[in-house]
């Protein structure tokens, strides 16, 4: 197949690239390795792909085997014009976007020109250029202030707390409405707390490992007394690419035109064993400073993911202690720690 991932030295982004030609599949893969973290960080990833970022322009292309890589903004009208107008695909996978959910308190006008220009502009691309399934990333976020816990795909999520949540929201408003006018197989992925290797600097894993091993403070944002459905990132991978790869199981949810799925690990972990993971995995022991709930946080979240599991049979068996290990691991070998 030929697959269009959006997003593709992104942190979740890469690793499905990777899956995706280790597979056999041809991929095109964009992305314009913005500031919001470290673009070297990005670029490494790229490397891990056979591109060399170094040679490439803002708006410029390079190839090596089965993938080729496009560095370009998705809001940018020349992205199509230039580079994807003339290409068809079997199924986009769409996972650009301006992340962060704190970051979009202070930085509101990004949020709209990827997540909300950027989409539209993907969705506009399926339109007139058809192909066989669209996927794309939502985000638990979108659960807001729901209480009902664990979150199902049922659940009411009109009360985002955060631009980016609003955002993602918006996202699956617009699929919906176009794959219902335009007849697109559209497959919408709400991400829990994802972890891993060539993980994100902004996120908690990453943060916390860094803060230990350095012997700086770390955050801990209500008092401790938070859980995250923490999922491992090949876990991820591996139902991504189930989505993007394979038709589902025959069931009644299945046969909608429009699909919406949680992807996580069913398991949420509570902040301080999260931590005191870390801290036996590194060696060293935590220096915590306990702060009150931050804007637009939420206390905890967990995923059911019946419906993934029952449609594409996705089970996630990744322990966060050996999910952790692998991170810490890379994370040692990659900044020479």
């Amino acid at each position: 197949m030929k697959i269009l991932v959006t997003g593709c030295a992104g942190f979740i982004g890469f690793h499905l690239c990777k899956k995706l030609l280790l597979n056999n599949h041809d991929v095109v893969g964009v992305d314009n390795l913005n500031g919001y973290y470290s673009p070297e960080l990005k670029s490494a990833r790229l490397k891990q792909l056979g591109i060399d970022t170094a040679k490439l322009n803002d708006i410029d292309a390079s190839s090596a085997g089965n993938f080729s890589f496009i560095r370009a903004n998705i809001e940018e009208q020349k992205l199509y014009a230039q580079y994807l107008n003339h290409q068809s695909f079997d199924v986009v996978c769409h996972l650009a976007a301006q992340a962060g959910v704190r970051y979009s308190i202070e930085n509101p006008q990004q949020y709209i020109s990827s997540n909300i220009q950027g989409f539209f502009n993907i969705l506009e691309y399926c339109r007139h250029n058809p192909v066989k399934r669209f996927v794309f990333a939502s985000s638990s976020s979108v659960y807001g202030k729901n209480t009902s816990i664990p979150y199902r795909e049922s659940d009411t999520t009109d009360t985002p707390i955060s631009l980016y949540a609003a955002t993602k929201k918006s996202n699956e408003l617009l699929a919906h409405s176009y794959s219902e006018l335009y007849n697109i197989q559209t497959i919408g992925l709400r991400f829990f707390t994802v972890y891993g290797p060539w993980g994100r600097p902004d996120m908690a894993p990453f943060l916390f490992t860094k803060a230990i091993m350095e012997n700086e403070p770390i955050k801990v944002f209500n008092n401790g007394d938070m859980s995250r459905d923490f999922t491992y990132v090949d876990d991820i991978v591996n139902g991504v690419y189930k989505t993007i790869i394979t038709d589902p199981q025959d069931t009644e949810y299945s046969k909608k035109r429009f699909r919406i799925y949680n992807i996580g690990n069913s398991k949420p972990i509570n902040l301080e064993y999260f931590i005191s993971t870390i801290e036996k995995l590194t060696g060293k022991t935590a220096n915590k400073q306990y702060l009150s709930m931050q804007p637009g946080d939420v206390k905890a979240t967990w995923a059911d993911t019946t419906l993934l599991h029952n449609d594409y049979n996705y089970s996630p068996d990744t322990p966060v202690e050996k999910g952790l290990e692998a991170f810490i691991g890379w994370y040692k070998e990659f900044y020479n720690k």
